[in-house]
């Protein structure tokens, strides 16, 4: 029971997990202008792994999308890469899992097979868990970076380039790589329980008949000698008449 516990609850950290690490991904808001310093607050700019935008003070926004890609930062690539590799590994550990929960019967598959399919989902969702962090936190990188230099982030450039902090993206980002993580770690804990299940359902006692010693003795009793004649009355009376047969 416990396993099963906490199976699902490793499924279901997973799942949002993965939405976060998705919608971080597709959040504009990776870099926010900082508005500490800045006179200008009639526009307000922030940027993101595939756009940057300004939103004026009238509620108009406008997106460009970062029409290179060999212009851009590498650093910026790589948080692409990381991302997008946390969200194939993520995805394929949910969908192993579904199919290793213990409460959804598949056929005849055993427990033993079911608790090897809960470790490779906890595995592959730890791994994503640990690109989504490792891409944020790059990024996090990227913008303390561009901080201190007095640049851009991606494509917003410029004579009067604002300064840029860290968005809400980032804190989804954390956020949903760390679910990832503790549900990869709960996914492979039930993997545990449920191979020591399988261990103690499965194992067969030896059961010792008991030894009877049986003391065969042979039979002393006189047997009747097999006689080929008979004896029988005769017509008149007289007994004792033999007859031999050959």
């Amino acid at each position: 029971m416990a396993a099963t516990l906490c199976q699902v609850m490793g499924f279901i950290l997973s799942l949002l997990g993965l939405a976060g690490i998705i919608a971080a991904t597709g959040m504009d808001q990776w870099a926010t202008e900082d508005l500490y310093d800045n006179i200008v607050t009639a526009v307000f700019s922030y940027s993101g792994l595939w756009n940057s935008c300004v939103r004026q003070s009238s509620g108009f926004t406008e997106c460009r999308p970062y029409f290179t890609i060999l212009g851009l930062p590498a650093l910026l690539q790589a948080v692409r890469a990381l991302m997008i590799v946390g969200i194939v590994l993520g995805a394929i550990g949910v969908v192993i899992a579904i199919f290793a929960l213990k409460c959804l019967k598949m056929g005849n598959m055993e427990d033993s097979i079911k608790a090897t399919m809960t470790l490779t989902a906890g595995i592959m969702i730890i791994l994503a868990g640990v690109c989504g962090i490792a891409g944020v936190s790059a990024f996090a990188n990227l913008i303390v970076q561009t901080c201190m230099e007095g640049g851009g982030v991606g494509g917003l450039t410029g004579t009067l380039t604002p300064r840029y902090t860290f968005g809400p993206a980032l804190f989804v980002g954390w956020i949903g790589g760390a679910v990832l993580f503790i549900g990869g770690i709960m996914l492979c804990l039930a993997c545990r329980g449920m191979s020591s299940e399988a261990t103690q359902r499965y194992d067969g006692m030896a059961y010792k008949a008991a030894s009877h010693h049986t003391i065969y003795k042979s039979d002393t009793r006189p047997r009747p000698a097999f006689n080929d004649s008979y004896k029988a009355h005769s017509v008149d009376g007289r007994s004792n008449q033999r007859f031999d047969y050959v």
